[in-house]
């Protein structure tokens, strides 16, 4: 029943296919993350007694999101350009 296979079906993929999924993933949960603090930002000063809390809370958020970035570009994990093997 359908196509007869041609070769081997066990493929080989580089491991920078797999890193690049789960950066993805962690990027995406960082901005599922942001979505509700965007949705209550003018509500925060009520919650929280602090007009800059709110303000200052996403900045230590993103500064931690930007270290993990600058991270990832000094590896080299996103330069497909240079062939390392698999890492």
């Amino acid at each position: 029943c359908g196509i007869p296979a041609e070769g081997n079906a066990r493929g080989r993929f580089s491991v920078r296919f797999y890193m690049v999924a789960m950066l993805f993933i962690l990027f995406d949960v960082e901005a599922v993350f942001m979505m509700p603090w965007a949705v209550i930002y003018r509500q925060l000063p009520k919650i929280t007694g602090s007009v800059m809390f709110g303000f200052w809370e996403m900045l230590v958020y993103l500064g931690f999101i930007a270290v993990g970035l600058f991270y990832i570009l000094k590896k080299g994990i996103l330069d497909w350009a240079m062939d390392r093997g698999d890492l």
